[in-house]
């Protein structure tokens, strides 16, 4: 294959939403207007095959963008030996943080920046149903917190799933401007009718630079800030979160160091509010050593993250196998892109919804990291607050 990468004035004078770009069939990794959208598909590539395949494109940039160029973006599973792959997009738009649009074409494939279509608002009928079953969550969540108890596990998260059934097809292009207008700070997705809006960074590279944002400890926000002051407060002062959270943070530092020659982290978690929860984050950067590792390696060594599976890990993730009773799909793994030089980002795959092939079915995940002290209604009513942000997107009228 070889490609074109130019800066997107020097094709069009349009200006170009990175959600219209991906619509309702492309692909899109983005926060804050920053990151990218594609359509089309010039190659499907496995995991292993991924890293050459991108090497081997002959890209002429005349962007004068050192970032700019094909890019592969995919999931990664919560079982990452389950079947996936990667697609490199026929198409591909970029913005950069300095705000500059380019566009890189693979064997020049035709693109069209027509005008989008005003999204219209229409009238739906939903019925929303869980897929597991209220009583074996709540059962579930009590045996980890007695497997945390007996010192079997240090922490397991136990997630559920629901399932939101339309009368008509979903529009994606819609939900992703949805979501952009409540979750714009988030790292908003679309690949393979699996989309979303994660607050959590799982991993970036950018040359030699490293970076994490994970989070783990969660509370609901209310809208008055009074209120989510306090609640924050709490927050920061729980015994239960902050260990939860500490898990997250030793675990996230103790797998990139070895890929480092610095290594920093903040030394208290500060709150990340989004629009209808709180949690805990804490700050990780450094510098990588050389031979540098792609994104991708590094994706794959950090997922499942102790804030969707636990620790120690397998241990974690054999007790989610025997008590949660559901398959997780992509959700709680990692999604977004990598370019050829490894540079790229991944957020964790959560605050999201799986579409079936007929755009009217979609199931949505929450889950909540259980620890010893944990309590069944609690972690039920946490759940509840992160489905807030899907259900919100798809059912808007």
């Amino acid at each position: 294959m070889r490609s074109t990468t130019q800066l997107l004035s020097a094709v069009t004078s349009q200006q170009v939403d990175l959600n219209d770009f991906a619509s309702n069939d492309g692909y899109l990794f983005v926060r804050d207007g920053v990151g990218v959208a594609g359509q089309g598909i010039a190659k499907r590539v496995a995991r292993n095959e991924l890293a050459a395949t991108l090497s081997a494109i002959n890209d002429n940039n005349q962007s004068g963008l050192v970032e700019a160029g094909p890019i592969a973006i995919g999931c990664i599973p919560f079982n990452s030996s389950d079947p996936h792959d990667f697609v490199i997009p026929k198409v591909v738009v970029g913005k950069t943080t300095e705000g500059q649009h380019w566009v890189t074409t693979i064997d020049d494939a035709e693109f069209d920046f027509h005008a989008p279509e005003d999204i219209r608002p229409f009238a739906a009928s939903f019925m929303v149903n869980p897929g597991v079953p209220v009583d074996h969550y709540l059962e579930a969540v009590r045996l980890t917190a007695q497997a945390v108890r007996e010192n079997k596990i240090d922490k397991a998260v136990i997630a559920r799933d629901v399932f939101v059934t339309s009368n008509f097809p979903f529009d994606v292009r819609a939900i992703l401007h949805r979501l952009k207008a409540s979750f714009g700070s988030s790292y908003r997705y679309l690949f393979d009718n699996f989309l979303g809006a994660s607050p959590e960074l799982l991993v970036a590279v950018e040359g030699n630079k490293v970076s994490s944002h994970p989070l783990a400890g969660t509370a609901p926000r209310t809208g008055n800030p009074t209120i989510d002051q306090q609640i924050a407060s709490d927050l920061i002062a729980s015994t239960k979160n902050q260990l939860e959270h500490r898990i997250v943070i030793d675990m996230v530092h103790d797998t990139l160091l070895p890929w480092c020659s610095f290594l920093d982290w903040q030394p208290e978690p500060s709150i990340v509010a989004v629009a209808n929860v709180q949690h805990l984050g804490t700050e990780i950067s450094g510098q990588l050593s050389e031979p540098r590792p792609s994104v991708l390696e590094l994706a794959y060594a950090l997922s499942p993250t102790p804030a969707l599976g636990g620790t120690p890990k397998q241990e974690a993730l054999d007790q989610i196998a025997r008590v949660e009773g559901m398959n997780r799909g992509r959700y709680g793994g990692a999604v977004g892109y990598v370019n050829k030089s490894g540079d790229g980002k991944f957020a964790v795959a959560i605050r999201c919804a799986e579409l079936d092939s007929t755009l009217m079915t979609a199931r949505l995940f929450a889950g909540g990291g259980i620890v010893g002290d944990s309590n069944p209604a609690g972690e039920l009513a946490e759940t509840q607050a992160k489905f807030q942000a899907m259900l919100a997107a798809l059912i808007r009228p």
